[in-house]
């Protein structure tokens, strides 16, 4: 009876020692993340570059994309495109990009064309008048709440509504209200200052 109870202890304790195959470790996101990183990144380089034509910009906006990636954790799986994602992605940043590029040469060129017209025409009454009206600018800008007064500043200054928001501190849909309200005080506060027939 011992004997048989011996070999049912070993028995069992044979069972609970049995070795089990090795479950299949989850790989962390990290080790993934790296390797979409190494597969797609040359390839979405090679997509920004031939929207940009610039290397370092495609190697900038491809850093963007994979920040996305990683902070999206968007994980392949059988329904999903991660490719593709990254694709698009790409190419909606380098669309962007684009357009950015071509607005800054825009106003780039219209600021020169007007610098360049006021040169031709100015004569010392003129220095006297733009003179006067920096200074008037500058006194109503000193009368307006200095959010909207740093707001117009920034605005004319070339800012994008994204930027003026980081820079105030405000979310970003409340800046062309924020804008549209410091314009009518600067129109309301100019007149003031310099008279109503004095054009704005």
């Amino acid at each position: 009876m011992a004997a048989g109870l011996a070999e049912r202890l070993d028995d069992r304790l044979d069972s609970m020692m049995m070795v089990h195959p090795p479950r299949e470790v989850p790989e962390s996101w990290e080790s993934r993340f790296e390797k979409l990183y190494l597969e797609h990144y040359g390839r979405v380089v090679g997509v920004l570059f031939r929207l940009t034509s610039s290397r370092s910009e495609a190697e900038e906006l491809s850093n963007e994309v994979f920040w996305k990636l990683y902070r999206q954790r968007l994980l392949p799986n059988p329904d999903g495109n991660v490719g593709g994602w990254l694709y698009r992605t790409a190419t909606n940043l380098g669309i962007d990009a684009l357009r950015k590029s071509a607005r800054r040469r825009e106003h780039e060129s219209e600021a020169a064309r007007i610098a360049f017209q006021s040169r031709g025409s100015s004569g010392p009454l003129d220095e006297v008048l733009r003179d006067e009206n920096r200074q008037r600018v500058r006194q109503v800008l000193a009368r307006l709440k200095p959010v909207q007064a740093k707001a117009l500043v920034l605005c004319a200054s070339g800012f994008s509504y994204h930027e003026v928001a980081e820079t105030l501190g405000v979310k970003r849909v409340s800046v062309g209200t924020l804008i549209l309200r410091a314009e009518q005080a600067f129109r309301k506060h100019f007149r003031a200052v310099a008279g109503e027939k004095e054009e704005i």
